[in-house]
């Protein structure tokens, strides 16, 4: 493998890491490997350290495709609690409000994720790296300050209910770059009529990638030994 003419390298991102330090610890390890102190690494879309999953990695002068990767269709695995938010929309914050959930059946989510599904437009969460003013909308809301997002426009290929068991439900979603799942649980909560947050999420592929691909980051040094 050539790492500096290029190499494309699919990680599946542990819970808790965040993309950066993927990034981080593969240059760091690919560097000793070769002897070198600089390589160009980068990451074709962002995993929340909360989300586990495909992370396309790209060195050398591959990253100059990150753009074109990151445009490719994505899948995800998400768990959703219906009947409370955070401000997060996922469990990086406390729950701050709770709603009834007895009037939720199994019939009205698939109804309302069917909603979903096609070309929608979406408000990104606060909790988010969307710029707002040249600062970071998550600077904002650390700081309780209130900020408008304008919303986006984006594609919802494909949305799945895999299980039912309130106040959980299991969803399966295809969709295209920029969409936060986080802010989709927020909307079908509210389609619902009730709450939701994002208690688990799973990106299963990036474009063509996906996590049968992928390599564990405690792979990586045997991966670097044979080669």
């Amino acid at each position: 493998m050539d790492f500096i003419e290029g190499e494309i390298i699919y990680i599946n991102k542990p819970l808790h890491w965040t993309s950066f330090r993927v990034v981080r610890v593969l240059r760091a390890k690919i560097c000793q490997k070769l002897k070198i102190k600089k390589l160009k690494v980068g990451h074709a879309g962002t995993l929340d350290p909360l989300a586990t999953g495909v992370m396309v990695v790209c060195t050398g002068k591959k990253t100059k495709l990150i753009e074109k990767l990151q445009a490719g269709t994505k899948e995800y695995i998400a768990q959703i609690r219906l009947g409370a938010t955070t401000p997060s929309f996922d469990l990086e914050t406390e729950i701050n409000a709770e709603y009834p959930t007895d009037h939720i059946t199994k019939e009205q989510v698939q109804l309302v994720l069917n909603q979903f599904k096609g070309t929608i437009e979406q408000v990104p969460p606060l909790f988010s790296a969307v710029k707002v003013d040249g600062k970071r909308a998550y600077e904002f809301a650390r700081k309780n300050e209130e900020v408008e997002l304008k919303p986006k426009i984006l594609v919802i290929n494909d949305i799945e209910l895999i299980s039912y068991d309130i106040p959980h439900i299991l969803i399966r979603v295809v969709c295209s770059k920029g969409t936060y799942i986080r802010a989709l649980a927020r909307d079908i909560g509210e389609a619902l009529k009730s709450g939701a947050h994002l208690t688990a999420l799973k990106r299963t592929r990036v474009g063509d990638a996906t996590l049968d691909n992928c390599m564990e980051m405690e792979e990586i040094d045997q991966f670097l030994a044979r080669i």
